[in-house]
């Protein structure tokens, strides 16, 4: 069931979006060849608790972290811990989630460390740009499958492969809530968005194939083919004019 937000909801969602934005502005700062990821995952708490909300993400479904750092060919979902070392030439994809005041808000953003081939830096442009251009042709009225043949017309045009077994969602009271927001689509099918709908979209795109795999800890997704990927997320509200950006 879809429920689109009161101004009040989004006041608060507005404040908890942004807890999610001072995160990557401090991951930003600290993001360099010999981090560990795990200091991300301190950071990520240390924000939250600091401005009275708490990590979406640590618990869900037993998710062990208040964050995902996902290197190289892991796609999402990685688990941050002590051993797991950014290193030059790393492209690492960080996702965080805020639960405040009753609602979530949920970001992600993918960085390059040090140099990188210019494909790769293409691959990081395009699956940002998807996110960005997407925001933009949203509107009221229009359906799911339309937002998704955009993001993977935009995505295949540059040569690159969107993900299709995972996507973005609605978001709000839950974490995770209808409608699902696929990186793919026919025009003129699935669910129709309305004013005041709050979701998440969240490209997610490999320079390979698109296909991928879980790895053993049940969590971390990688690319089957050993390709890398990228991925941009934010939650916004869908306006009746212009959507807002919550996590920006």
């Amino acid at each position: 069931m879809i429920i689109p937000k009161t101004p009040e909801e989004i006041k608060i969602m507005r404040r908890c979006g942004k807890i999610v934005a001072e995160f990557f502005e401090e991951v930003e700062k600290i993001i360099r060849d010999g981090v560990s990821a795990k200091e991300i995952d301190k950071l990520a708490w240390e924000i939250a608790e600091k401005r009275g909300g708490k990590p979406s993400f640590y618990g869900y479904k037993g998710y062990p972290a208040a964050v995902c750092v996902s290197i190289n060919n892991e796609v999402i979902h990685g688990i941050p811990d002590e051993k797991k070392i950014i290193r030059e030439g790393d492209v690492v994809s960080v996702d965080y989630g805020v639960f405040y005041n009753g609602f979530h808000t949920d970001a992600a953003k993918t960085y390059i460390v040090g140099r990188v081939p210019e494909r790769v830096k293409l691959l990081v442009d395009v699956t940002r740009n998807a996110l960005y251009e997407a925001i933009k042709f949203v509107k009221p009225g229009m359906r799911t499958g339309d937002l998704g043949n955009f993001i993977e017309t935009f995505v295949r045009s540059y040569g690159f492969s969107v993900v299709r077994d995972y996507c973005g969602h609605g978001i709000g009271r839950n974490l995770h809530e209808e409608p699902p927001i696929l990186n793919y689509g026919r025009e003129g099918t699935g669910i129709r968005l309305v004013e005041n709908m709050t979701i998440c979209i969240e490209p997610m795109v490999t320079m390979g194939n698109g296909r991928v795999r879980v790895l053993q800890d049940r969590w971390t997704v990688i690319t089957s083919d050993g390709s890398l990927s990228a991925h941009f997320e934010h939650t916004i509200k869908i306006g009746d004019w212009e959507n807002e950006i919550l996590t920006e």
